[in-house]
């Protein structure tokens, strides 16, 4: 006798599958910073995985996986502008960008009058790079987070290096012409006067941002200059090619850089780099802890090419510090789905670890707050230097720890918040 199934389970159909929590990237995916896109993907895809492998998130009780979806903002604003609403039309919850302030600042703006205009399709925008202060400052926003240094903090980690430097008379300040650029040489004149009064700025420098092929001229320039260092916050081709001119015509003198220590930038200048490139992170490689360097290894085993080694801590803790806020805020739901409101709610008081490294989120600025470090270029093997990057041969051995309390300034955010 065959038993029939009573009639509704029949109704039910097959158990549907849970909601995934979507994450929009909106990165420069062509074009002449493709390379920086590609980089961060790669580091956002292994964080989602690591999330995903322990069931995802768990709201109201179902556990809900986290899908990475990416848009090409080919590294414009209107670009950014376009992905975002394709995004939206999508159904994402979460925007994640960084390279490039000038796109964030778009972001900022549009995603605030999006969230106003359709607060039941509110959107939360968690930033990894962009690090014009202004950001969290004069336009700080509630559905905004930052989980880098911002330039301010940067410049402030490099001074520790610069003051250490005795030896030290001029430097050449050179950067891209837009908002973080412009940040970065006008904070460094700052501090420079303030903490190294003795050393004198023999010129000022903006160029335009991933339109120049040929840094020659620059280098040129910079030579004949005298500077004894080059400080600059260039990211991406601007920074591997500049380097590589300066190496070319014979240039011997220190850089002092934000992202001196990946995308090219080491191999560019070889051996003239040793003991002269200096460069400021959250998070090095050789810092000398086993969870750290278990962390590094990890990464390398999931994406074995030299040339795919790009790994940052701060983005893996800005993915942890959201699952955790999703976790926090749908646990006070009975809904599939916490609001935007309660997931930033949580995100502005989160507190997360990953592998000995640490930070906390400002509530009032949404400024990210974790150690510093500043590390200096030596070759693989040397003392300090167990790691080399993208396969060059060459590491960055580490000269300063800032903790987090030193690390910190003052925020000028006078936030909005609709709640």
């Amino acid at each position: 006798m065959c038993l029939a199934p009573p009639s509704d389970v029949w109704a039910q159909g097959p158990a549907k599958a849970p909601e995934p929590v979507r994450l929009a990237l909106v990165e420069a995916l062509s074009g002449a910073l493709a390379n920086t896109g590609e980089a961060v993907f790669r580091n956002l895809v292994w964080a989602v995985e690591r999330v995903n492998r322990r069931g995802g998130v768990t709201v109201a009780g179902v556990q809900r996986p986290l899908q990475l979806e990416r848009y090409d903002s080919k590294g414009q604003p209107e670009e950014a502008l376009a992905a975002l609403r394709a995004a939206i039309d999508d159904g994402a919850h979460v925007v994640l960008q960084g390279n490039s302030s000038a796109v964030a600042a778009a972001l900022i703006d549009a995603i605030g009058k999006h969230n106003e205009r359709d607060p039941a399709r509110r959107l939360l925008f968690l930033n990894y790079s962009a690090v014009d202060p202004s950001l969290t400052n004069e336009r700080c926003s509630p559905w905004h987070f930052r989980f880098d240094a911002h330039a301010d903090m940067r410049v402030a980690a490099l001074m520790q290096a610069i003051r250490g430097d005795r030896a030290l008379r001029s430097v050449y300040l050179i950067g891209q012409d837009y908002s973080f650029g412009q940040s970065v040489l006008r904070e460094a004149t700052r501090q420079l006067s303030a903490q190294r009064p003795d050393v004198k700025i023999v010129a000022t420098e903006l160029h335009p941002l991933a339109r120049i092929k040929d840094f020659l001229p620059y280098a040129v320039k910079i030579k004949a200059s005298g500077a004894q260092a080059v400080l600059t916050g260039n990211w991406g081709n601007d920074l591997t090619l500049l380097v590589k001119a300066a190496r070319e015509v014979g240039y011997e003198g220190t850089f002092y850089t934000f992202y001196g220590n990946a995308l090219g930038a080491p191999a560019a200048m070889g051996e003239a780099g040793i003991g002269r490139v200096i460069a400021v992170a959250d998070w090095l490689p050789n810092v000398p802890d086993a969870q750290s360097a278990a962390f590094y290894r990890a990464f390398r085993e999931r994406f074995p090419k030299p040339s795919d080694d790009y790994v940052h801590m701060r983005m893996q803790l800005m993915i942890e510090a959201l699952a955790q806020a999703y976790e926090r805020a749908g646990a006070a739901t009975r809904l599939g789905e916490p609001s935007a409101v309660a997931v930033a709610q949580q995100l502005a008081q989160s507190r997360v670890t990953l592998a000995g490294r640490s930070g906390t989120m400002r509530a009032s600025d949404h400024q990210f707050q974790q150690p510093l470090v500043v590390g200096v270029m030596d070759r693989i093997g040397a003392p300090g230097v167990q790691f080399d990057v993208e396969g060059s041969g060459y590491g960055f051995r580490v000269l300063h720890e800032l903790p987090a309390v030193q690390a910190e300034m003052p925020a000028r955010c006078d936030m909005k918040r609709p709640w």
